[in-house]
């Protein structure tokens, strides 16, 4: 029992892990299509929660790094910190995360995306890019991002959050008290940047230079929000990155245990649990009940049964 205060180590290699999460807080990651502890939250609470669980479980000497996304580029809260050691910081700052954050209402999820690689490609921290895939306005295809460049320079993982069924959006006042939803008058349904990608003959009072997108106004369920899964596996090929849907902690961290995320390192692993199961045996040894006595025991109390 000594041994266990010495607390002895041994030098193993072991899987260990440096990730930086990217989390999508633009509006529609408001929407409250997932459940805790039976009660309806939104997309955002439910990633927090989920990601405090993750981090806990994360051996030590671990890395995590946090960081925001909207609009069309991300931004690191914190680089990579060691998970033991810095735990009550990472957790308090997942805490505080808020969609109020946002320093733009708009979002472009594949510039967004691109930033982030850019970000991060001369570090070896892996990437979880968390969002649901949903983009205000919709992107326009002649103006997608091009991931060439980046593919498969960086490790890691898109997260697709939200369900398959389209939710409305609530809406905030300035305060953060909630006003409703939004309506449809209330969102872009198209992107009207660039040139069209339609055929000029099919857009009705189209003009090259003032209205290339025409004057018919458009009208659409981009004010209803629901996973873009597609869009992300898309998103996921093009950036050499994997995919998962998050349905819940256990299923994310499934993901998360992928190989490719891990870093074999040699770390100093605590062996105290030989010593403990073998004092463990050794007080079982000493207080097991003779066998002998045992079947006495027995054998008397049949007879006191049958007396």
């Amino acid at each position: 029992m000594l041994v266990l205060f010495v607390r002895p180590t041994q030098q193993q290699k072991y899987p260990v892990y440096n990730l930086t999460f990217i989390i999508d807080i633009t509006r529609s990651m408001n929407a409250t299509d997932y459940q805790l502890n039976s009660q309806a939250v939104s997309r955002l609470q439910f990633v927090k929660d989920a990601l405090r669980k993750i981090i806990t479980n994360l051996p030590c000497q671990s890395k995590v790094g946090l960081g925001l996304f909207t609009e069309r580029r991300s931004t690191l809260l914190f680089e990579p910190i060691e998970v033991c050691s810095s735990y009550a910081e990472i957790d308090t700052t997942l805490s505080k995360i808020d969609w109020r954050m946002a320093w733009a209402a708009d979002s472009n999820i594949a510039k967004g995306l691109l930033s982030t690689l850019e970000m991060l490609k001369k570090g070896e921290s892996r990437i979880v890019f968390i969002t649901d895939g949903q983009e205000a306005p919709p992107v326009n295809p002649n103006y997608r991002a091009d991931f060439s460049g980046l593919k498969d320079k960086v490790k890691g993982l898109i997260i697709g959050v939200g369900g398959l069924q389209a939710v409305p959006i609530p809406k905030f006042d300035s305060n953060g008290a909630p006003t409703g939803f939004y309506s449809e008058d209330d969102v872009p349904h198209r992107s009207t940047f660039g040139q069209s990608n339609l055929d000029p003959s099919q857009i009705e009072g189209y003009n090259a230079r003032n209205a290339p997108f025409g004057s018919q106004a458009i009208t659409g369920t981009e004010h209803l929000t629901a996973l873009h899964e597609t869009y992300l596996e898309q998103l996921a090929i093009e950036s050499g990155l994997g995919y998962a849907r998050l349905t819940d902690s256990q299923n994310l961290k499934i993901a998360l245990q992928n190989p490719e995320l891990a870093i074999l390192r040699p770390v100093q692993v605590d062996i105290r649990w030989h010593s403990a199961l073998l004092a463990l045996l050794m007080l079982c040894i000493i207080y097991s009940p003779d066998p002998k006595l045992l079947l006495q025991f027995y054998m008397r109390r049949i007879k006191k049964q049958h007396s």
